[in-house]
């Protein structure tokens, strides 16, 4: 489909999905932003035929969602990249990705966890060995950092949502969605491992959907002796399909860690986190078997 075969010239729908055409341009999209940026890579990856993904790749490069960065000048060969424009699609992404597994593959029913043998549990398991797309994410200072701390094994728990008295309240509803509650609880066990952690060589790292702001207040409030980092343009979630949920108009992360090694690879994976504060330990006992030979 060309953007001219679109009627409605002034619904932002139509004229989107003139561009994304298909739904083989939304999975194309998907594993790019994981990291699969190589032609053949995609093709192998997608079971696409070459002329139909040649076709779609040159679509979005011609309408500024993609870029080529050339890696090799003989043969000519290049790396497909999300511009700006594409990077902006990454929440639509994760809105899919959290509507189809709540509406079509789920019963409906809003969460912030899942059953040990769902969907979303084996997608998260399957994340084991596979490394983090790069990417800087902003942290609650204001500063920029990658969710991997270079050269260092890095815990990274990802929760839904953690709020300083004063600053900002409760989504509506949220003690009653199943798994929202406890990430003051995580967080501050955190705080209080985070010696024994260090001594094991590890860093910790704590991400949500969060505004910086929101983070730092929270961060303050808590005292925390690491950083927070935020994902709220979703390219963590998008990247690495990610749980979500969508709970005070903004999309949030269901509860789950990562340990990843120094080069930013996935080592495990606590998820579904059932008892927030008992899985810093398990998490804890997790760092010291990877470490020891």
């Amino acid at each position: 489909m060309k953007r001219t075969d679109v009627g409605d010239a002034d619904c932002g729908i139509a004229q989107a999905l003139g561009v994304l055409g298909d739904w083989w341009t939304f999975l194309i999209i998907r594993d790019i932003a994981g990291g699969t940026t190589r032609f053949d890579a995609l093709q192998r990856e997608l079971g696409v035929s070459r002329r139909a993904l040649t076709e779609r790749l040159g679509a979005l490069v011609q309408h500024g969602v993609l870029r080529r960065q050339q890696y090799s000048a003989h043969p000519p060969r290049s790396d497909y990249l999300l511009t700006s424009k594409g990077e902006g699609l990454l929440p639509v992404l994760v809105a899919l990705q959290d509507w189809g597994t709540r509406h079509v593959m789920g019963d409906g029913d809003l969460t912030a966890t899942a059953g040990a043998g769902s969907a979303e549990a084996r997608r998260v398991h399957h994340l084991i060995g596979r490394r983090v797309p790069g990417m800087t994410l902003t942290r609650h200072d204001g500063g920029e950092e990658t969710p991997a701390v270079p050269g260092s094994w890095t815990v990274l728990y990802l929760f839904p949502g953690a709020f300083a008295p004063g600053a900002q309240g409760l989504p509506p509803g949220w003690e009653a969605i199943p798994g929202a509650v406890g990430c003051t609880l995580e967080s501050r066990t955190y705080a209080d491992r985070h010696d024994l952690f260090r001594a094991t060589g590890a860093e910790v790292r704590g991400v949500s959907t969060q505004r910086p702001d929101q983070l730092r207040a929270f961060a303050e409030h808590a005292r925390l002796p690491y950083p927070l980092l935020s994902d709220q343009d979703g390219r963590l979630a998008a990247g690495l399909l990610l749980p979500t949920f969508r709970a005070g108009g903004v999309d949030r992360f269901k509860r789950l860690t990562l340990l990843l090694d120094p080069d930013a690879v996935v080592r495990a994976v606590q998820f579904p986190v059932t008892d927030p504060a008992g899985s810093v330990d398990e998490m804890l006992d997790l760092v010291g078997r990877q470490r020891t030979p």
